[in-house]
């Protein structure tokens, strides 16, 4: 298997934490259902090609996200006391109940940085969700259970238009401030570009919030995601969210398409000689498997390269 050549930047962080949510984020707006022994299989695959983070499922009601309607039977056959961290998502207090009667030991929660997608994807407002996120993540640090936001809809919105950084900034610190130890910056319908994600983080830099605490997120919609990475590492990110495989979307967002590639994010690491941890051969056998699963091809374009070679 091909493995690009390696040309260390010491501008770049020496390693970066990949958070894998192919087996949540990219399987949830998936049409046909994915059968519960596949979803199992996907995540100790992913588990086992290196992955140091692998978010499994979310606890949201069924209605909703019929997907992930099995998300109890999923983590209860899981090893929640291992080394890998198995978070789930938990969209108000009855999803963060059920997650901690599985005996999750890291949930997230998901707000909107614009009015338009609180209203479709949360049926809240703006500022009600930080009241509604509140108990949640209160309740959720007493049990002991680590708590990461995600914010979507940071660079665009499909509504809304262009979305002002500094409301960004500060609905991402108010998520912070209520307890998460990170937060996921969402590009969740792919429209920002390089430039835009180092003024992001500037200005969370300009508020006091470091890239220790702040992950990046970003969907490809329009081929900027693996561009927009690198802008982010430069700027010191060293936590990137990432899908196996391209899988992704999400139901309240038509124009959200897949996340950022695993194999992609891994293969410019290797080639810019930055430590990641996973094993691409693995990673890529895993995503070429899943495709079969799903009957269609691999949008990432490392998997396509590496499967065919």
């Amino acid at each position: 298997m091909s493995l690009p050549a390696v040309h260390r930047d010491p501008a770049l962080p020496e390693g970066v934490t990949i958070y894998e949510v192919g087996a949540r984020d990219g399987l949830q707006n998936e049409s046909a259902l994915v059968p519960l022994e596949t979803k199992l299989d996907f995540v100790q695959r992913l588990t086992a090609a290196g992955l140091p983070i692998v978010e499994a499922t979310s606890f949201v009601h069924p209605k909703w996200v019929p997907q992930l309607a099995d998300a109890a039977d999923l983590v209860a056959r899981l090893d929640l006391d291992g080394v890998v961290p198995y978070p789930v998502l938990v969209p108000n207090e009855r999803g963060l109940d059920r997650a901690l009667e599985a005996g999750v030991t890291h949930v997230a929660i998901f707000a909107s940085a614009t009015e338009t997608f609180a209203t479709k994807n949360l049926n809240s407002t703006y500022e009600t969700q930080f009241a509604m996120f509140e108990p949640v993540v209160r309740r959720a640090l007493d049990a002991g259970v680590a708590v990461r936001a995600y914010l979507s809809m940071c660079f665009g919105d499909p509504w809304e238009g262009e979305v002002a950084i500094d409301r960004v900034v500060t609905a991402g610190k108010r998520l912070l401030d209520l307890g998460a130890y990170e937060l996921s910056i969402g590009d969740t319908i792919g429209v920002g570009t390089a430039h835009h994600v180092e003024a992001m983080l500037d200005a969370f830099a300009a508020a006091g919030v470091g890239t220790d605490r702040l992950a990046m997120h970003f969907h490809d919609t329009y081929g900027q995601a693996l561009a927009n990475a690198y802008a982010a590492l430069r700027r010191g990110v060293t936590t990137f969210d990432a899908s196996a495989g391209g899988l992704g979307g999400c139901p309240y967002a038509k124009s959200a398409t897949g996340n950022l590639a695993t194999e992609d994010l891994v293969w410019m690491l290797d080639g810019l000689g930055v430590a990641h941890g996973v094993d691409l051969p693995a990673l890529v056998q895993t995503s070429t498997w899943m495709a079969e699963q799903l009957g269609r091809p691999s949008p990432s374009a490392v998997v396509r390269a590496l499967a065919a070679g």
